[in-house]
């Protein structure tokens, strides 16, 4: 009992979070400054890149109605977008890309030791990456701390977190692009992506991922993964 009550408090964290999150980004409190890089170009919202995503729109209005409760903030693409070249550091520390792990469907969510709702968001990400990872869907957090990366991996040990790989983007390239092509303002940035690189649906702001909402949500993601 004591634990069903500590995952609902930590729901509840949160959920208020994302309502905190919400109301700043009202008045511009939360907007995150980078410098601006070449990966800023790396979205396709036209030309070849974009026109192979034209058929997962169909999967992307498919998962609408399920992006309700504790994900309700997941919005569907509206348009055919390619992150395949959105670029970042693998777990290795080495470059790579959306386009690098084509293949499966991606949770990607940007965040950062210094920002409070994604520190809260991060347990419920590693035990989704833990329930659900494999060979068709993945997790993919990627920080954005300046620096080096002592800081970040010191957090991540802290709080437990053993299932997620650990991916970089210390210039806040990833960023600044999605904040370009208008899918970020703030953190935490969660994107869901196709198996082809292709965006699905988007969010700011924290969720509880690895409750059922956020369950049910991938999983139809899932069944829709791979056709077109």
């Amino acid at each position: 009992m004591s634990e069903q009550k500590n995952k609902n408090s930590a729901a509840v964290r949160i959920i208020g979070a994302a309502i905190v999150l919400g109301l700043l980004a009202g008045v511009g409190a939360v907007y995150v400054m980078g410098t601006p890089s070449g990966n800023t170009s790396a979205i396709a919202s036209s030309g070849a890149g974009a026109g192979q995503c034209s058929a997962s729109l169909t999967l992307a209005e498919a998962i609408q109605p399920l992006a309700r409760g504790q994900v309700a903030a997941m919005a569907s693409a509206s348009e055919p977008k390619s992150l395949a070249s959105l670029a970042f550091n693998a777990p290795d520390g080495q470059p790579t890309s959306v386009g690098d792990l084509s293949g499966k469907t991606l949770l990607i969510n940007l965040w950062a030791t210094w920002c409070a709702p994604c520190r809260e968001e991060m347990p419920a990400l590693d035990a989704l990456q833990e329930d659900l990872g494999g060979d068709n869907f993945e997790v993919v957090a990627v920080n954005i701390d300046r620096g080096d990366d002592t800081k970040p991996k010191n957090f991540l040990n802290e709080i437990g977190v053993s299932s997620l790989g650990f991916y970089r983007d210390n210039t806040m390239d990833i960023f600044n692009a999605l904040k370009k092509d208008g899918l970020a303002f703030g953190l935490p940035v969660t994107l869901l992506v196709d198996d082809k690189g292709c965006l699905l649906a988007n969010m700011n702001g924290p969720a509880h991922w690895s409750g059922d909402d956020g369950k049910t949500y991938i999983g139809k993601a899932l069944e829709g993964g791979g056709q077109g």
